[in-house]
């Protein structure tokens, strides 16, 4: 086809994808290729191996042929998983007929179907600011609007930042606690004050807790629960994941629950789109819910706390309540945007991901400590020379 006969793109390409951005954590993995021994901090997942039980699971149910399509809200066995797992840690009746589950490609997945089914075009749901790099896309997704809440200067997303915002058009609130980036971990009084917010405003609060297993214990609610808007509530959706909490980012697997005409829905949805999610991996992941991650989360801790003792001298930083990020500011007096300290941190060989991906700001930069110590060391070191303006270029 000659040049003069070829399409224009954007007449072929639909609004959706030209109206969304490529995401700014795929650039951290470009330049993460382009370095020669990289002190990477821009990891979202776990440094530690799937836990060896999951994968004699996986192996098994690969061997013994379990590889065929299951039905689109997933196998039995892993449901029943789930729900004795959120009768343990959530107080719901595993037999409530008013709940079901599903289990999801992802918690992104998870997303994407409780957005396709809450929104029309123009419908509204409002997220936080700083979010989780998918919240915005859902909007191009969907045809509906998100919403930014702002929670800046803490991170914390409350009720009576969230009431000014809903509106006639508002389907649902999207909570994330604990967040990413920031690792901010809302308490059990905010978060119930935020359910019945949505439920006085006849709103669907739906609540992304895919980092549910990594909160600190300074941050736990009441004899030691891990704070949520579902406890004791199945009428809030749960969005959480097995993928950051085992190590298993790569296998795609998460779930969602909460009421049954939502979850109905978002099953046919999936029936159209993903299918289910992969079958093997669905019989891999059903032992994790009996693991204990003591030792994991007590070596975050420990990261956490070495992160704030290093850079707190230096800049504004929140004491993150679980997950594995310290989102910091970038002090005024360096005159750098989030994006140009990034750019200044590669000179160094240290990757981290600028504030402006997960924000209408670009104040901050996210750190992952989701990496060895000797290696978290290595990149605090040159943080805190960069951050004291005493690094100008690489050696």
């Amino acid at each position: 086809m000659s040049s003069t006969n070829r399409p224009v793109l954007n007449d072929l390409l639909s609004r959706r994808v030209v109206d969304m951005d490529a995401s700014g954590i795929r650039r951290a993995f470009e330049l993460g290729a382009s370095l020669e021994n990289p002190i990477n901090l821009s990891i979202g997942q776990p440094h530690f191996p799937v836990p060896q039980t999951l994968k004699e699971a996986a192996i098994d149910a690969i061997r013994d042929d379990r590889n065929g399509y299951s039905l689109s809200g997933g196998i039995a066995p892993l449901q029943d998983a789930v729900r004795n797992h959120l009768q343990r840690v959530l107080g719901w009746d595993p037999n409530d007929p008013e709940t079901d589950v599903i289990i999801t490609a992802g918690t992104s997945g998870a997303l994407l179907l409780s957005a396709l089914a809450l929104l029309d075009p123009g419908d509204e749901a409002i997220i936080p600011d700083p979010w989780f790099v998918i919240y915005p896309q859902l909007g191009p997704l969907t045809g509906g609007r998100m919403v930014a809440c702002d929670t800046y200067p803490d991170f914390r997303m409350t009720a009576e930042r969230v009431a000014p915002l809903i509106t006639d058009r508002t389907k649902f609130v999207l909570v994330n606690s604990p967040g990413n980036p920031t690792g901010t971990v809302l308490n059990q009084s905010e978060l119930d004050e935020l359910r019945a917010l949505c439920r006085s405003r006849g709103v669907q609060l739906v609540t992304d807790e895919i980092y549910d297993e990594f909160v600190f214990p300074d941050a736990l609610g009441e004899g030691g629960t891990v704070p949520s808007p579902a406890r004791a509530a199945p009428d809030v959706l749960v969005i959480r994941g097995f993928g950051k909490t085992y190590g298993c980012t790569g296998w795609r697997m998460g779930y969602a629950a909460g009421p049954s005409w939502l979850v109905a829905e978002m099953r046919k949805l999936q029936q159209f789109t993903f299918v289910c999610a992969p079958t093997p991996l669905q019989w891999g992941v059903i032992p994790s819910l009996e693991l204990s991650l003591d030792a994991e989360l007590e070596g975050y801790r420990r990261r956490r706390d070495r992160v704030i003792e290093a850079l707190s001298p230096y800049t504004e930083i929140s004491n993150p309540g679980g997950a594995f990020y310290c989102f910091f500011r970038v002090p005024e007096h360096l005159g750098l945007t989030g994006e140009a300290f990034v750019e200044k941190a590669v000179e160094h060989r240290v990757l981290l991901v600028a504030g402006g991906v997960f924000s209408t700001r670009d104040t901050h930069v996210r750190l992952s400590f989701a990496v060895p110590e000797p290696v978290l060391e290595e990149g605090l070191q040159v943080l805190c020379e960069l951050l004291a303006g005493a690094a100008t270029s690489s050696s």
